[in-house]
C-alpha cells in the first residue's frame, strides 16, 4: 500500500504539489493522471525518495520508502527506462542489480523470459529501441519480486503486441494482491486496465475515484441515434428543452428527451433506426473536461497564418 499525507513541495516560488492526500490500495490499479507539470513526476520521485517533501510524508507499506530494509523487494520503480549502462547487456544489468539484494542467475532469466527479451539478453542496452528499453526496465522493477510498483508511462514506445502484454500484466500483478500506481497519457489503455483513478492537476488532487464513477460523473441523458432519416427525425424532436448536434451524417446525438420516446417518435413516423443509444462518456473526455482550467499549456490551430511567429507557450504544448 502507498500512502500519500499532506504531501507538499516547494520550489522558490513554485509549488509543485499542494498538501496532496491520496491512498493507493493493494489488488487495484491506480491510474495516476495529470496534465504535463501537474505534479505527477514530483509526486513519485517523493514517494520514492528521490525528492524530499516540503512537508507532509509518503509511506510504503506503512513507512518511508528509504526506511524499507529491502527496498527493492518492498517496491519496484521504472521512471526513466533508458537510465541504464547502455554498454552493458540487458542480463548484465540485472545481474548487477540482482547482486545488490541477494537475487541470482535463475530470476534475472525469469524476469527476462516474463517480459520478451531472452532472445535479446546479451546485447548490449544501448542498442535497444525504446519499446525494448521498457521491457528491460519492467524487468529491472519485477526483478526483486516487489509488493508494490510506480510505474510512469511503461507502455511509451512499446507496439501493439507490447501494449496487449503490458495490460496483461498489471492486470495479473493486481489479482495477486500487488498495489500497482500507474502513470500515463494514453488514456484508451488506461480506461481498460486502471480501477481507480487519482488526477492530479497544477499540484492538487482534482479526482479519486473509481474508473467507473469518475466516467459516470462526466456522463449526461444524451442518446446516440444512428438513422438514414436523422433529418428528418431532428426535426421532429425539436423543442425548447431539447438539444440536438451532429457528429457526422445520419447520427444524432439528442439531449432533453428520453431513448424510449425517440423510439416510439421514430415508430409513429415509419421512420428507420439503426442505433439508439445512451452516450456514455469515455476516460478521455472525461479527463478533459476536468483538467480544462488545470493545463498550463494549451495549443491552437491557426489557417492562414503561417508567418506568424510561434509564442514561447505554444512551443511548450
Amino acid at each position: 500500500m502507498i500512502e500519500v499525507q499532506q504531501l507538499r513541495k516547494v520550489y522558490g516560488d513554485v509549488v509543485a504539489v499542494d498538501s496532496i492526500d491520496f491512498t493507493v490500495e493493494p489488488g487495484v490499479v491506480t491510474g495516476f493522471l495529470g496534465p504535463n507539470g501537474a505534479g505527477k513526476s514530483t509526486t513519485m520521485r517523493m514517494i520514492l525518495g528521490l525528492d524530499r517533501p516540503t512537508s507532509g510524508r509518503a509511506l510504503v507499506n506503512g513507512r518511508p520508502y528509504v526506511d524499507a530494509p529491502a527496498p527493492m523487494a518492498e517496491l519496484g520503480a521504472l521512471l526513466d527506462a533508458k537510465s541504464v549502462d547502455k554498454g552493458r547487456s540487458a542480463r548484465n544489468h540485472l545481474l548487477a542489480l540482482g547482486a545488490t539484494v541477494g537475487v541470482g542467475k535463475a530470476r534475472v532469466d525469469q524476469v527476462l523470459e516474463t517480459v520478451g527479451l531472452t532472445e535479446v539478453a546479451r546485447q548490449a542496452a544501448g542498442s535497444f529501441s525504446l519499446g525494448m528499453s521498457q521491457r528491460l526496465g519492467m524487468a529491472s522493477a519485477l526483478l526483486a519480486d516487489p509488493d508494490v510498483l510506480i510505474l510512469d508511462e511503461p507502455v511509451n514506445g512499446l507496439d501493439l503486441d507490447g501494449i496487449q502484454w503490458i495490460r496483461a500484466l498489471l492486470t495479473e500483478l493486481a489479482d495477486e494482491g500487488r498495489t500497482v500506481l500507474l502513470s500515463s497519457h494514453l488514456m484508451s489503455e488506461m480506461q481498460l486496465v486502471a480501477d481507480h483513478l487519482v488526477v492530479i492537476g497544477r499540484g492538487r488532487i482534482l479526482a479519486d475515484a473509481s474508473m467507473t464513477d469518475f466516467i459516470a460523473r462526466s456522463s449526461d441523458d444524451r442518446v446516440r441515434v444512428v438513422s438514414p432519416d436523422a433529418a428528418r427525425l431532428a426535426d421532429l424532436l425539436a423543442g425548447d428543452t431539447v438539444t440536438i448536434t451532429s457528429r457526422e451524417a445520419g447520427q444524432l446525438d439528442v439531449s432533453g428527451v428520453g431513448a424510449p420516446r425517440i423510439g416510439e417518435i421514430a415508430a409513429q413516423h415509419g421512420l428507420v433506426l439503426h442505433a439508439l443509444t445512451p452516450a456514455v462518456a469515455s476516460l478521455e473526455s472525461a479527463y478533459l473536461e476536468l483538467t480544462r482550467d488545470a493545463v498550463d499549456y494549451v495549443g491552437s490551430v491557426q489557417h492562414g497564418h503561417a508567418d506568424e511567429p510561434t509564442t514561447d507557450a505554444g512551443k511548450a504544448a
